[in-house]
């Protein structure tokens, strides 16, 4: 018997951006040590990690999230941060804009989930690109992060953001992520 599938809840970035962080990607590994760079089809804005979920509470959520009734809306996308101590920085990202808007969208999936059973998340919300995880650097890598830091904050790019996704994860394969279902912002 093989393994419950694992999913999330995300906005999609669009072609352009996943282009444009390519190249970040590129120019950042020659001069951070991670051990994952993810695939640029897996370059998402989180919304909701659910984990493990059984067939019947899938369905469930499926049929919730359709109702979801949200305009589509824009952010400014662009600067580099991490997450994580300083001397280890565990996850490196591109910041999101935290406007009404995401925001707003975030609580609908956030409520929806939960009224099915998922767990609240307790952290406050902070949009991100993840652009690389899992840090695997020395201190001379860390002190390179504040001039990196430096140089992709002046840059940004602007994002319309007409839908969200269900993805489910496949640890083994590349791109990891697939969609299960789209859910077009409307109202």
């Amino acid at each position: 018997m093989g393994q419950t599938p694992h999913y999330f809840i995300a906005i999609p970035v669009t072609d352009e951006l996943k282009e444009e962080f390519l190249i970040w990607q590129e120019q950042l590994q020659e001069k951070l040590s991670y051990k994952i760079w993810p695939h640029k089809a897996d370059l998402h804005i989180t919304l909701k990690f659910l984990g493990a979920v059984e067939e019947d509470s899938l369905e469930k959520l499926r049929g919730s999230l359709r109702s979801i009734v949200h305009p589509e809306f824009s952010v400014t996308v662009g600067s580099i941060g991490t997450f994580g101590k300083h001397e280890n920085p565990r996850v490196l990202w591109a910041g999101v804009e935290k406007n009404n808007y995401i925001e707003e969208l975030y609580k609908k999936v956030e409520l929806v989930a939960t009224s099915i059973g998922f767990t609240k998340e307790n952290r406050p919300y902070r949009p991100h690109i993840t652009l690389a995880k899992k840090w695997n650097g020395s201190q001379e890598h860390t002190e390179k992060l504040k001039d990196i830091k430096d140089i992709y904050g002046a840059e940004n790019f602007h994002m319309d953001i007409e839908s969200f996704v269900l993805y489910q994860i496949f640890p083994s394969k590349t791109p990891k992520y697939e969609r299960v279902e789209t859910f077009y912002l409307r109202g």
